[in-house]
């Protein structure tokens, strides 16, 4: 006891002085010394499931022993990108005849497509639109159960600026995986796409690359696409042309859809979805007492690129992620060093590298569900992801609602160092693994610089970090991250009532009602969508729904995965009542949802 009491008095004095206050604390060559290696040709972007993210996990893990920690690495699996497996086939055939496509040559599946083998008739269902908002849909007046549906790519009126579609610009509709949601809703077997030639009559008719489109794990239909050519045979065989019918759509939006009974498509697509173990590393520093701090960032990025590169074109060539998010799995690494030189603190500090964000914050969901230490002794979580390029020292914070003390603590300590704070949003959600931690009622804290045209590209290098204003960011973080771990009032959790509600993915933007549910990204057995959590005064949760409910059913309309429920969501307007299904604890429950507007 008498030591405990010297080292409270101890603190109290050298805090009174500004001793302890980290200024120069951090070196900028070291820091960027992380970010070059991490974002090296060598790693090759630190790709889920590739050995160079394993590189990363292993280096990680030096640098903390090096600090005197001991480190673990905490393995979970993953899917990656699919790929195609050795039996693919379609086949067509009408009277009697059959014609047998090449796969790769003649036509290709979606890496989000459902795998297995169908034969059913084709109905052409024009652009694959159901869009209420603009009084357009191609369903209308056609049966789609059980049958393929033969749809042009984009939407109608490409070339018009006044149209309600946007013209170029696109709405959602246009997307790939609304198209397989919305023909799966009409009770379709499986989708053919055809790009829209006569809009785009200078372009080649090229595939979509397998592997490149963003959309679910496995859309639950089978979808693949056709050249223009194959498609013009097969609208032949009931006069049309795809010419003429994109011409008759565009003319007054009204929909050309028809059945082509005498035409019978047969198909097997044999898509292989490996699942790869990765591994979040962590290392922790006692304290004095079983509570702790979280400081975290995730080190994985695209590897060569993947669909959720911003430049498709590149492709195949690696995209170093050195701000996403080398910059912040650096940050921890300094922080581990310099923690580790100093007094041992009231509370412990917990390191954690997350793999798996860039598949859907998969690493931090999956510690928060299986942590190495009691999740309840968690005092807060500060996550860094991409901070390495602030502009005119200026860094944006999020979640400081989340916790009682954070404002007060946040205020006082940027008092001390020559950096803006812009507070972006008070709640702690978000894409990035600080939301991971919200949905278990910790309190965070996110520290981000902005986004810049470099961001998922491979042009986003080490050489463009700024090591000089990092360091001066880390003396920040570091004076924030002490404090919470020696004084004495633990930041108790706050539900903050988010006054932009948000849609069936927890982000925002968009368009369509409120619904108030924040996803769980982890893969659900047996399909349906988890909720993380539910807001605070949301529509959800004036209708009972809780997080960990998995919702199964929207409206009458099967929910397999996230992008089901973002269609189904959009499909409704503020004020309807919907009939939902979740699972909870195993037991089916049915709720009424009045619908809210999105401010």
């Amino acid at each position: 006891m008498r030591n405990r009491m010297k080292y409270v008095v101890l603190c109290a004095v050298v805090w009174s002085i500004g001793a302890a206050i980290p200024h120069g604390a951090f070196d900028a060559g070291a820091y960027v010394a992380h970010v070059r290696y991490l974002a090296s040709p060598e790693l090759k972007g630190r790709g889920a499931g590739t050995p160079e993210l394993e590189m990363a996990a292993r280096y990680i893990e030096r640098q903390y022993r090096a600090d005197g920690m001991k480190p673990f690495l905490q393995p979970f699996q993953v899917t990656t990108n699919a790929t195609l497996g050795p039996h693919n086939r379609l086949a067509v055939s009408w009277e009697g005849s059959e014609t047998k496509l090449e796969p790769e040559r003649d036509f290709v599946p979606f890496n989000f497509s459902a795998a297995g083998t169908a034969s059913a008739p084709l109905v052409f269902a024009g652009y694959g639109i159901t869009a209420k908002e603009y009084n357009y849909d191609d369903y209308a007046g056609i049966d789609a159960k059980d049958k393929f549906v033969l749809i042009i790519r984009h939407e109608p009126q490409e070339m018009d600026e006044k149209s309600v579609f946007e013209g170029k610009n696109f709405t959602a509709h246009a997307q790939f995986a609304m198209k397989a949601t919305n023909a799966k809703m009409h009770g379709a077997r499986g989708v053919i796409l055809v790009n829209d030639m006569p809009t785009h009559p200078g372009d080649k008719d090229d595939f979509e690359k397998f592997g490149r489109t963003v959309g679910p794990d496995n859309a639950g239909v089978l979808f693949l696409q056709v050249h223009a050519a194959e498609a013009d045979k097969l609208l032949g065989r009931a006069g049309k042309t795809l010419d003429g019918l994109i011409a008759a759509i565009d003319h007054n939006l009204k929909p050309q859809s028809f059945a082509l009974p005498e035409v019978r498509v047969s198909t097997t697509l044999d898509i292989v979805r490996e699942v790869k173990t990765v591994h979040n590393v962590g290392a922790y520093l006692p304290g004095e007492t079983k509570e702790y701090v979280i400081l975290g960032a995730h080190y994985d990025h695209l590897g060569l690129g993947d669909q959720h590169s911003m430049a498709p074109s590149e492709i195949g060539k690696p995209h170093p992620g050195a701000d996403d998010n080398a910059s912040g799995t650096a940050g921890v690494l300094e922080l581990a060093k310099w923690f580790s030189k100093q007094p041992k603190p009231r509370r412990g500090v917990l390191f954690l590298s997350f793999a798996g964000e860039e598949l859907g914050l998969l690493g931090s969901g999956y510690y928060v569900n299986h942590p190495e230490l009691p999740i309840e002794d968690a005092v807060a979580m500060i996550n860094m992801d991409m901070i390495g390029r602030m502009r005119d020292s200026k860094i944006y914070v999020s979640g400081v609602g989340t916790g009682t003390t954070l404002q007060k603590l946040l205020d006082e300590t940027k008092s001390r160092h020559d950096i803006t704070i812009d507070i972006s949003e008070k709640a702690g959600w978000g894409a990035s693994d600080h939301t991971s931690f919200t949905a278990k009622q910790i309190p965070v804290l996110f520290f981000f610089s902005g986004l810049h045209s470099d961001y998922h590209r491979p042009s986003d290098t080490w050489d463009k970090i700024d090591g000089p204003a990092s360091a001066r960011l880390l003396d920040l973080i570091a004076d924030l991250s002490i404090q919470l771990a020696n004084d004495a009032p633990r930041p108790q959790y706050v539900r903050v009532s988010d006054p932009s509600p948000q849609g069936a993915v927890g982000g925002g933007g968009g368009y369509g009602p409120s619904f108030g549910s924040v996803p769980d990204f982890s893969d659900v057995p047996g399909g349906g969508v988890k909720f993380a959590d539910v807001r605070e005064g949301s529509p959800a949760s004036k209708a009972g729904l809780k997080a960990g409910d998995i919702l199964k059913e929207f409206d009458g309309k099967p929910i397999q995965n996230l992008y089901d429920f973002t269609y189904a969501l959009r499909t409704k307007k503020p004020g309807d009542v919907v009939v939902v299904k979740v699972v909870r604890t195993g037991q089916p429950i049915e709720a009424k949802v009045l619908l809210g507007e999105r401010k």
